[in-house]
């Protein structure tokens, strides 16, 4: 099938959100202060990044909302793209000519949030921060570290969706990737029906990098940051896609093999972003030559690589409850007694403690198969020891 060319308005304008005169105001004074002195305009870059703690729907993400209400409505009348207050005029556009698109996003959204909040479940900042999309914490509202991880998984996870959608017929507008350019092996032959990633990546990133594409939606540093950030993401896709084969012949020979190109499952990929953002690189915005770029914020240290994560302002430690830094902190977090990573109960409680408790877990247990056909299971109780920190 011949994908059709996607719908794209490339010339909506931002309206506002609140937040254009602000952030006006905010990069009239970077300037002035870049014409000062830098340490001066260090604090100040924290701080107006900091201010952005209070413009949720400025964040680029709040189509992660659409985890509430999306799956109510069909998609079938351009009306329910205004679903979500929060969409940007670029991403309304594309709703509106590419409505079959949106199921798929939306299943996106319930996967970035599924997927952020397992991959962390093991550390104090456990993705409790998009709970409640669109209206984030004030922490994804900031340059954070978390911020880059939530934005790079977000903009993976909505272009696998877009590209698994191809390959199992669900979109129109698509179909399975074209046969791989490389030659096949003598064992396999290109066959089977891959994951459309080349569509995924032009719908995807059309639709997540909208919001940070307009210079009124935020400051330009925060723009740079979450655009680099995306293209990290969805670099990470890419790197995800491997050989998938079906064997065929008698009995399970496997003496004709079709092999196909596909994604690997969500977690992994988030997983692979985990390592990134615990790698992360803390970034300045500098001009060089006629662009503004992102450099690390420490001279000495190398130039940002295409598949690092950055950020603009350090987090909390997430230990103690701090609404205004969005922290929910650790308190009655399940830990871990005999670990010694970022889940034991000596990290996760931040050294304030942990108390014991017993739970009785009731199991099936002692299992019999009966010919024919059914099993019969005991039910057993066993008692186990948990640790909550104080």
């Amino acid at each position: 099938m011949k994908e059709r060319e996607p719908h794209i308005d490339r010339h909506s304008a931002l309206s506002g959100h609140g937040c254009s005169s602000h952030y006006k105001e905010i990069e009239i004074g970077i300037s002035e202060l870049e014409k000062s002195n830098m340490t001066e305009y260090r604090s100040f870059l924290l701080f107006f990044v900091a201010s952005l703690s209070g413009i949720h729907s400025c964040t680029g993400i709040s189509w992660l909302g659409l985890t509430v209400n999306g799956s109510s409505v069909g998609w079938n009348q351009t009306h329910h793209c205004r679903l979500l207050d929060g969409l940007v005029p670029d991403q309304l556009q594309l709703c509106k000519r590419n409505l079959e698109l949106m199921h798929s996003i939306v299943h996106a959204a319930k996967l970035t949030k599924s997927a952020c909040q397992g991959t962390f479940s093991d550390m104090r900042w456990n993705c409790s921060s998009i709970e409640s999309a669109p209206h984030f914490t004030p922490d994804l509202a900031k340059g954070t570290r978390e911020a880059a991880f939530v934005f790079s998984l977000a903009a993976a996870v909505v272009s696998h969706a877009i590209a698994r959608a191809c390959a199992s017929g669900d979109l129109p507008s698509c179909s399975c990737a074209p046969a791989p350019s490389e030659q096949a092996a003598p064992d396999f032959r290109w066959g089977g029906c891959g994951d459309n990633v080349r569509y995924g990546l032009q719908m995807g990133s059309a639709f997540s990098d909208a919001p940070m594409r307009n210079r009124r939606s935020s400051p330009q540093a925060f723009r740079l940051m979450q655009l680099h950030n995306n293209a990290v993401g969805r670099q990470a896709l890419t790197d995800a896609l491997e050989m998938k084969c079906k064997c065929h012949g008698v009995s399970g020979s496997c003496s004709v093999k079709t092999c196909w190109k596909g994604l690997q499952d969500i977690n992994s990929i988030s997983a692979d972003l985990k390592s990134k953002y615990l790698s992360a690189t803390k970034v300045i915005p500098r001009q060089i030559g006629t662009r503004r770029q992102l450099v690390p914020r420490e001279m000495d240290v190398r130039p940002v690589g295409e598949n690092e994560l950055v950020y603009l302002v350090s987090s909390p430690d997430y230990c103690s409850l701090n609404s205004k830094l969005g922290s929910l902190g650790t308190t009655d977090r399940q830990c871990n007694k005999t670990a010694t990573g970022s889940e034991s109960c000596g990290l996760m409680c931040c050294g304030r403690g942990y108390n014991a408790y017993t739970e009785v877990l009731v199991e099936r247990c002692q299992c019999k198969y009966h010919w024919c056909c059914y099993v019969s299971c005991k039910t057993c109780h066993r008692t186990v020891e948990r640790y909550v920190c104080k």
